[in-house]
């Protein structure tokens, strides 16, 4: 019992302090981006983590860390967040042969198709096939923040109440990775909306 108390305090103490620590880093990165370039570049560098975030949350996700939240958003969340390099990359004949092989796995050899392979194979059609307006108008406009900011917002509120709780998703191990990744998800569209707002 008395054991159980200490290491249930130490770890507490452990995950405070690598939160301190994190919220530092993210201090120092903001504070960096804003001496390099200004407060535009920062968005495409917080695009590229929170692309990062959630395709960690899509592989978390596949992994035996199951969770509730609905993964199928992070999907327009990727769309709508992936820096414009890698975004023209996957909309180009890349991304056409991976949409095509993609399509004659799933339509011709299903058993063959497995299921972790669905939500990104979604992504790249969805890459591919989006109208103009879509892929040039909404993704580097305010309407694509927002829906990433509400996408953000909706996964977060979901994965504190599948936690128990506010201080559960923050302390328990097993949902601290997803918290870390469903915070980093709204760095991007709260720094846009400055941006764009300033």
């Amino acid at each position: 019992m008395w054991k159980r108390m200490y290491f249930e305090e130490e770890a507490t103490q452990l995950i405070n302090s690598d939160l301190r620590e994190l919220s530092v880093a993210a201090n120092k990165v903001a504070q960096h981006a804003i001496k390099l370039g200004g407060l535009g570049s920062g968005v495409s560098f917080f695009g590229l983590i929170a692309a990062i975030a959630a395709i960690y949350l899509l592989i978390l996700d596949r992994t035996n860390w199951k969770t509730n939240i609905l993964t199928a958003l992070l999907i327009p969340y990727i769309f709508f967040s992936l820096p414009s390099l890698i975004f023209d990359v996957f909309r180009g004949e890349i991304g056409k042969w991976i949409a095509a092989v993609a399509v004659v796995l799933r339509l011709f050899f299903p058993r063959h198709f497995p299921n972790w392979l669905e939500l990104p194979a979604a992504l790249v059609i969805l890459i591919v096939v989006a109208p103009s307006l879509l892929a040039s108008r909404f993704r580097d406009d305010i309407v694509g923040v927002i829906v990433c900011l509400i996408i953000a917002c909706y996964l977060l509120q979901e994965h504190i109440q599948a936690s128990g709780g506010f201080r559960n998703a923050f302390t328990k191990a097993n949902g601290l990775s997803n918290t870390i990744g469903i915070v980093l998800l709204l760095v991007y569209p709260i720094w846009a909306v400055v941006v764009i707002v300033f």
